[in-house]
């Protein structure tokens, strides 16, 4: 059975590679930025397409997240404690780590995915 923990595994592979592919062509610098995202979206190749599957699979990977936690409520797994308990603090760096990345670069925040 394909659970949503393997889809989850998936979906973070998948952006930690486009990640990594479009941090080889980002520039941080606030003059830049801009210039730079639409460096990656025209003239390098897929670049379009590894921006827009970065963008759209960090909501994919939060869905299936979510549905990961609500098959776990349903089915009552919230009673192991310990289980539960790393479950909820991979939950908590996990949405820390999507906020710091998107605020992060201060002033730019809209540039990846809109």
């Amino acid at each position: 059975w394909w659970n949503f923990g393997s889809l989850l595994g998936a979906c973070l592979i998948l952006q930690i590679s486009t990640g990594l592919f479009l941090a080889m062509h980002y520039s941080p610098d606030a003059s830049t930025a801009f210039s730079s995202i639409a460096h990656i979206t025209r003239d390098v190749n897929y670049g379009w397409i590894i921006r827009y599957l970065h963008a759209n699979g960090a909501s994919m990977f939060f869905i299936c997240l979510f549905l990961h936690i609500g098959r776990g409520l349903y089915y009552g797994s919230f009673l192991y404690s310990e289980t539960w308990n790393i479950g909820i603090i991979l939950l908590l760096a996990t949405m820390a780590t999507a906020f710091m990345g998107y605020v992060l670069p201060w002033g730019q925040m809209s540039f990846w995915g809109a």
